[in-house]
């Protein structure tokens, strides 16, 4: 019975909220990865690179991290039928962090692009899919909310960890600043690559405890006065298998790659395009970096709550209408000294992906079902690690070719037409049988 079952000692109509809680904690480590624009130019500085490849070299850690992240996944998803949430979080956080710890003794960017991209995205990879997982079981009756709370720490994640990272490295007179207020009057200038160290030692710490609340409900769990509306029983509870046989997989999966892509890309550039575009000052694109992780976070619960009240449709296209606007605005609006409509443009790029971390995990249990999630989930998150890889390399190969990073807005926004094309076509439930 719901009302017989525990949480961390709690009742479980209030216990699973914490867990909503733990798992937001969680990504803020997780998604300190957000926040990899700050690095670019230190590390640029530390290796010193050659200007013709820097852009292109600079990103590779940050593209490789997510395809790691994006591949470890599915493996992730079916470790959850045979093991505890518990152990398997555990074991992406311990991997996660010891990345960030190795990453600070990387002699050249190479060696930086495995110790940060395969291990510490690998890790991030294992234990990503857990909080997610735990909960959608706890909360079958506000699954869009709940997920989209979880997965909200990934995206306000660079919130915190930008300035605190951009603190780190220096120079010794900059300041600790989240949205202006100074929560520290010098920095202690360590370095960038002392900076992987701290943040490493942090992160193994909190995500290891936190991971040891990771626990789903008992079989056949429902929540107190809760009874499944009919609706719900439209969505069988196919194998992954079957779910790539349906029109419907892949749909979600295009659409999760435009959406993916557009965010990603910016996220990867939002600091140099700041500095390079915009003229902004490095202190001044790190605040906005911070800025833009709040509309990331923000649009999860607010896009796992429209995926249930619009449907997954409804959601999509709505987000690909933001991230063709926010395209406009950077092709034929932003230039020197036109910092509001490059942070304007850029919030929107940033909801977009915060919504796709919300969007994509509800349509998958409102399309294939709940029981086989995870290991659905695994496979359908594919598509972000593609999006990674594609809009990442696309973006720095430009700026390294053509001397700037405008040209990438036609692609995003070209892809995002064509985004609602295929949500209108085929994101929809797969038809019964």
């Amino acid at each position: 019975m719901a009302n017989e079952t525990k949480v961390l000692g709690m009742k479980a109509e209030s216990g699973r909220w914490l867990l909503v809680v733990t798992g937001l904690i969680i990504n803020i480590c997780l998604g300190t990865v957000y926040a990899w624009s700050v690095f670019i130019k230190p590390l640029q500085a530390h290796f010193n690179l050659d200007p013709k490849v820097a852009a292109t070299k600079s990103i590779l850690p940050f593209i490789v991290f997510l395809a790691f992240f994006a591949i470890l996944m599915p493996l992730a998803g079916r470790l959850l039928d045979k093991f505890s949430p518990r152990l398997i979080a555990v074991l992406g956080g311990i991997i996660m962090g010891l990345g960030w710890i190795i990453s600070s003794f990387a002699p050249n960017m190479g060696i930086l692009t495995i110790t940060y991209g395969i291990i510490a995205g690998g890790g991030v990879g294992i234990l990503y899919g857990v909080p997610i997982a735990v909960s959608g079981k706890w909360f079958p009756d506000k699954k869009g909310l709940a997920v989209g709370l979880t997965v909200l720490g990934f995206g306000v994640s660079a919130l915190i960890t930008a300035p605190l990272a951009k603190w780190l490295i220096g120079p010794a007179d900059a300041k600790f600043m989240i949205l202006g207020a100074t929560l520290a009057s010098s920095s202690p200038a360590i370095g960038v690559m002392n900076t992987f160290l701290y943040l490493g030692v942090a992160f193994l710490i909190i995500s290891v405890l936190l991971s040891l609340t990771m626990v789903f409900p008992p079989a056949g769990y429902k929540p107190e006065g809760w009874t499944p509306p009919p609706a719900t029983s439209l969505a069988a509870d196919l194998v992954p298998g079957e779910m790539l046989k349906t029109p419907s997989f892949y749909g979600l999966w295009l659409c999760f790659i435009i959406g993916a892509l557009a965010g990603l890309t910016a996220i990867g550039i939002a600091s140099p395009c700041g500095t390079e575009i915009v003229k902004c000052s490095p202190s001044s694109a790190a605040m906005a970096v911070s800025i833009f992780a709040i509309f990331n976070g923000v649009g999860r619960p607010v896009f796992g709550w429209l995926t249930d009240k619009l449907t997954p449709k409804g959601a999509a296209i709505l987000s690909f209408v933001i991230i063709i606007i926010s395209s406009l605005i950077m092709l034929f609006a932003v230039g020197e000294g036109d910092m509001g409509l490059w942070i304007t443009a850029f919030c929107g790029f940033w909801l977009c992906l915060g919504g796709w971390l919300a969007i994509a995990p509800t349509s998958n249990i409102t399309f294939f079902g709940a029981k086989n999630a995870a290991k659905n989930y695994g496979v359908v998150f594919s598509a972000y690690g593609i999006a990674a890889i594609i809009g990442s390399l696309v973006s720095s190969r430009l700026k390294d070719l053509l001397g700037s990073y405008t040209p990438t807005f036609y692609m995003t926004g070209g892809l995002a037409v064509l985004g609602v094309v295929i949500a209108l076509a085929l994101m929809k439930p797969p038809a019964k049988k």
